[in-house]
């Protein structure tokens, strides 16, 4: 059983900046697949960036490209989305999602191949 706590969500002007983490406990993180989606208030719950076991291998959506980084940090069992540049339109609960049984070079972009998701942080972009 694996436990993802997120943190670091707020309210923020456009333009601006937010560091998003995820912390994991109860599972082995090292070989563990992580991803992040969003979901804005009337819509569905959409993929934004994730990133294989080891962190060699990323994806991101294409709204997020060149704005979004995400990154993790092994030994202190936690993932990272550094968000610039925020537009309205980021507006969302943001989840942090992992996967078991991971091929090493592979990150995974979709909601159905995720174990176990987090409560969400909510983060707030006014233009």
């Amino acid at each position: 059983q694996v436990q993802l706590v997120e943190s670091g969500g707020g309210s923020v002007q456009a333009g601006g900046s937010l560091r998003l983490s995820c912390a994991a406990s109860g599972g082995t993180f090292s070989s563990i697949a992580m991803g992040w989606f969003r979901q804005a208030p009337g819509k569905e719950r959409e993929f934004v960036a994730a990133i294989s076991r080891g962190g060699g291998y990323i994806g991101y959506a294409d709204s997020v490209k060149g704005r979004f980084t995400i990154s993790r940090d092994n030994a202190k069992n936690t993932m990272y989305l550094q968000m610039n540049s925020l537009k309205s339109e980021d507006t969302a609960v943001f989840y942090c999602a992992a996967k078991i049984m991971v091929e090493r070079s592979r990150w995974y972009g979709r909601i159905h191949e995720y174990d176990y998701w987090g409560q969400g942080t909510q983060v707030t972009v006014s233009s």
